[in-house]
């Protein structure tokens, strides 16, 4: 049997973002900023946050129950839960279990993987190799997080940027009518520059203690100037990789689909991919950064309000910690 026998399809997709908001106007009460500073430098509206007791398993489910249901599949029927998440319910177990639970969809491989805002690029690209290879037929492929316990709302770089969400998408096996596929996916870290965004404590290298909290090492931090230089570079070259890979011209392309960062980025990645702002699904006014849940967020809002249509070439990219970056190409 040749390695690939099968191609993938995204049979359904859900999105989920909770209630509570956090507005630039209640912002403006935390640190030195405005509403129109922060629009015109991110792009951003508003995010969403949690409520108390709600953790990231249970955005993923809510997210999780709309992809399984658009797929008309059951829970049950899954061969595989993957959950690119940097902000786990918990340490161990890990939540792809927690989540296999809520779905009580039984048996079957349940695993996190952490590429930071890279992670549902990375996600839906093993999902892909497991079921072009054989092995499997249904795999719910998650992007879910819960960011804002671990921002600093006296940090005006930071603060302003991320929010709580989730999305998922069910990948199957395409049958011999459906035309749908995953043409290529190529995914890249650079671990050398991987101090540009860290949380610097909670791992084994700083645990925690009273000294983290004195410090504010349990807070994310980012070096802002940089990261937008090397998000614009990579994200542009990814896309690029993917057209050359398949012998296509950004003509062809129906969408882009690029990791929800900041608006200044996104406009810069189309201008050095060379594509029209028009064919961008920007969705970060009303969500801002949720890491591995931004592009499924916007693949899945852009599906359901009617702009991506079946049959239509779709490109994902994404950048994140690490530093990881990944495009994938595929016709939905």
């Amino acid at each position: 049997m040749s390695m690939s026998a099968y191609r993938s399809r995204i049979a359904g997709t859900g999105s989920f973002l909770p209630e509570n908001l956090i507005t630039n106007k209640y912002l403006e009460t935390l640190v030195d900023t405005n509403d129109e500073w922060i629009q015109e430098r991110t792009g951003i509206k508003w995010r969403h946050k949690v409520k108390e007791g709600q953790y990231t398993s249970d955005l993923a489910y809510e997210a999780s129950i709309q992809a399984l249901q658009e797929a008309q599949i059951k829970a049950s029927d899954l061969d595989m839960i993957l959950f690119a998440t940097v902000s786990p319910d918990q340490v161990m177990p890990n939540t792809a279990c927690v989540l296999q639970s809520k779905l009580k969809a039984g048996d079957c491989m349940a695993l996190d993987i952490s590429a930071a805002c890279s992670g549902f690029v990375y996600a839906l690209a093993i999902a892909d190799q497991f079921i072009k290879t054989g092995p499997m037929k249904n795999i719910l492929v998650v992007g879910a997080e819960v960011l804002t316990p671990y921002v600093n709302y006296k940090d005006r770089d930071t603060c302003i940027l991320f929010g709580d969400g989730a999305g998922a998408a069910v990948v199957t096996r395409a049958q011999d009518d459906q035309d749908s596929i995953i043409y290529s996916h190529h995914l890249h870290a650079d671990g050398e520059i991987s101090d540009l965004f860290v949380l610097p404590a909670g791992g084994s290298k700083v645990p925690f203690s009273q000294k983290v909290l004195d410090e504010e090492m349990q807070y994310v931090k980012m070096k802002g100037r940089e990261i937008f230089k090397h998000a614009v570079r990579t994200m542009s070259k990814c896309c690029k990789e993917a057209l050359e890979y398949n012998g296509f011209t950004p003509d062809q392309v129906d969408w882009v689909i690029p990791h929800q960062a900041n608006v200044r980025i996104i406009k810069a990645v189309a201008y050095h991919f060379g594509i029209s702002m028009e064919k961008v699904v920007v969705e970060i006014e009303e969500m801002g950064n949720t890491s591995a849940a931004t592009v499924i967020i916007a693949l899945d809002k852009a599906i359901k309000d009617g702009r991506i249509k079946r049959g239509q070439n779709i490109l994902l990219t994404a950048f994140g910690a690490g530093i990881t970056s990944g495009s994938l190409l595929m016709k939905y």
